[in-house]
């Protein structure tokens, strides 16, 4: 991490920040390219923190990372949140022991396959 640092210190320039604190840093000097280009997460680095506009820029699809006001949005989409396995707030359904370990009884619906029975299929 230090490495990284040290890099973005000297040889980064900071090209914007995103909703979740993320800074987004390309290398110095003319625009090229092969030019690097790199993002120091705030908090716990994931690669999930990084929303749509700025994965296509870490990505080179664009010279630039598209402005939010340009992305069209759908009144069906979300807004963008990371992955959250792992911590406190994933998603965890009914019955899952760190939920209560609690869940609905079955309804009766349900018949379990017998190899053994011999269905008549007229």
């Amino acid at each position: 991490m230090l490495w990284i640092k040290l890099r973005t210190w000297f040889k980064g320039e900071l090209v914007g920040n995103d909703s979740f604190g993320n800074q987004y840093y390309r290398e110095k000097g003319k625009e090229t390219i092969k030019e690097r280009r790199w993002v120091i997460y705030k908090g716990i680095p994931e690669a999930s923190k990084v929303p749509a506009e700025w994965h296509g820029w870490l990505h080179h699809e664009g010279e630039r990372p598209l402005p939010i006001e340009v992305l069209k949005r759908w009144p069906w989409e979300k807004t963008h949140i990371p992955n959250l396995t792992g911590t406190p707030y994933a998603y965890r359904p009914p019955g899952h022991f760190l939920a209560g370990g609690k869940r609905n009884s079955a309804t009766g619906d349900y018949v379990a396959w017998n190899p053994y029975e011999v269905k008549d299929e007229n």
